[in-house]
């Protein structure tokens, strides 16, 4: 995350080409610009690149109304910034005292066929290496599992899973002495791997957990190869999660001659994965880890403020959090990372009735999170 008057949160999307990233993207992008998501929303997400924007929002409507799917990319790794604009209707005053009062998600695609093919030749070799160096920023990092190939190798999905993994490990393997200067693992890495059902709709009867059993029965062990290779590239590895979490996510329910994108899944909690989830990890980290200075506090550098927004406060932090004490009370950080259910309802309802709709943001975020448990469409790791 990066801070100043707007807390930036960068998200990297992984996935195999054909594996349905464009239109995630676009899906998720088309969906914020519909009447019914701008009347309920306190903001308005705005595209920093308004060609981008628009390509987005094409692809959308393409969809939608000619049931026409997005042109395939290939070897093209794109950054996409969205800005969170909070309504007018936001108390000015409120905002101003805020530690940030904007929100902005960067969004990595990284190309799938970089870990499918060899690249072609030195200009494209040096174009992934820079494109992977774009994305070591984000906090989370989506891993694509299409839905679509493991329907094409019902019971025998280890096949498909293996090959999936396998190339990820093996596309990271051949990156690691380009990223690691002299050799020294990274400080800046996602450190948040959570392993993303994509095209979900394809297999109705997985819900989150039956998907997370799938993984665990036919690719533990690839998985686990993949942690391995991820680990040796960041410092202090202990604050890593890799296969932990996991999400369904369909762009759309998609039919002969017909795509319903208003039926989608686990889409909307594509921004309260980048803003919240690391917050909540990381500070669990810090109380629970012995981790060095330097990432400790690269991992921690948003979480006063953030802390600050939810619920307030000044004072002085025990333990590895001390170096917050400016910016928020004791103990804040960690009690706005385990706000219980029913005070979290209650903050989020006081902050809609005084305009404070960067606070009420912020909430409606992790009570989404929580939903998205109950709806069994995603699964957090308690470590």
């Amino acid at each position: 995350m990066e801070l100043n008057r707007a807390l930036e949160q960068h998200i990297a999307v992984f996935g195999e080409s054909g594996s349905g990233k464009t239109v995630m993207l676009s899906s998720f992008y088309g969906a914020t610009q519909e009447p019914r998501y701008l009347q309920k929303s306190l903001f308005h997400v705005l595209p920093d690149d308004v060609g981008q924007g628009n390509r987005l929002h094409r692809n959308y409507l393409g969809m939608r109304n000619s049931a026409r799917l997005p042109e395939p990319t290939r070897f093209a790794g794109t950054s996409y910034s969205f800005s969170l604009k909070l309504k007018d209707e936001a108390d000015a005053d409120l905002m101003k005292a805020k530690p940030f009062d904007a929100l902005r998600l960067v969004w990595h695609d990284y190309p799938g066929e970089w870990f499918e093919e060899d690249v072609s030749g030195p200009e494209e070799a040096q174009r992934r290496i820079d494109t992977f160096k774009a994305l070591l920023g984000s906090d989370v990092a989506l891993l694509l599992v299409d839905g679509q190939r493991l329907l094409d190798n019902s019971g025998e999905e280890e096949r498909y899973l293996k090959l999936l993994f396998t190339n990820f490990r093996n596309g990271l393997l051949s990156l690691k002495s380009e990223l690691l200067e002299d050799g020294k693992p990274l400080v800046e890495f996602p450190r948040i791997w959570i392993l993303a059902l994509s095209k979900s709709d394809l297999l109705p009867e997985l819900d989150v957990f039956k998907f997370r059993d799938l993984l665990i029965e036919k690719a533990s062990d690839d998985i686990d190869e993949l942690r391995k290779v991820i680990a040796g590239l960041v410092e202090a590895n202990g604050a890593l999660s890799v296969g932990e979490d996991f999400v369904l996510l369909s762009s759309a329910k998609f039919e002969s001659g017909k795509i319903e994108v208003a039926k989608r899944v686990g889409l909307d909690l594509i921004l309260p994965l980048a803003a919240v989830l690391p917050f909540e990890r990381h500070t669990k980290w810090a109380e629970a880890l012995h981790i060095p200075g330097k990432v400790l506090e690269n991992l921690l550098r948003a979480a006063g403020p953030f802390a600050a927004v939810l619920i307030g406060g000044k004072g002085t932090l025990p333990g590895p959090l001390g170096f917050l004490q400016k910016l928020v009370g004791p103990d804040v950080v960690k009690d706005a990372a385990n706000l219980a259910a029913d005070k979290l309802r209650e903050i989020n309802a006081e902050a809609v009735a005084r305009r404070d709709y960067l606070t009420a943001t912020l909430t409606r975020f992790k009570m989404d999170l929580t939903q998205g448990e109950t709806d069994q469409t995603l699964l957090r790791s308690r470590r």
